[in-house]
């Protein structure tokens, strides 16, 4: 099983991440953490990496629903969604599969709620322009 879904934008990076805020709304996602690691990585380290944001997404009916099945999910969660600048005007956009609960748990009564959210990243991801 790949722990990854990805999709590949005909936009330039910050186009790309407002998109990706919107589509993830619509599917009644919320933003709740922004990490610029090329911000960061340049600040600690000194390097230079494409733009790229992990966006910490969470859908509260669904955390609370896998809370239900799973006391300790929280260390899975949020659904973490990477925007990375691929240049020539296209950007990357991955979110982390969330069948992956699934499989590091071993709790099959996530499913449901995993299979719920992987169809909600999945039209987020599917509502983007691909190349």
């Amino acid at each position: 099983m790949s722990y990854v879904l990805t999709v590949r934008t005909a936009q330039p990076f910050e186009a790309t991440v407002t998109a990706v805020r919107d589509a993830l709304a619509a599917q009644v996602f919320g933003i709740l953490t922004e990490i610029d690691m090329a911000g960061t990585l340049k600040a600690k380290l000194d390097v230079d990496v494409p733009a790229q944001v992990i966006l910490g997404a969470c859908n509260p009916p669904l955390a609370y629903r896998a809370l239900q099945a799973e006391e300790s999910i929280g260390l899975l969660l949020p659904c973490n969604v990477v925007v990375r600048d691929a240049g020539d005007g296209q950007t990357i956009v991955q979110a982390m599969d969330p069948q992956v609960m699934v499989g590091v748990t071993k709790n099959d009564a996530l499913r449901t709620v995993a299979d719920d959210a992987a169809a909600r990243l999945r039209a987020a991801l599917d509502a983007l322009p691909t190349t």
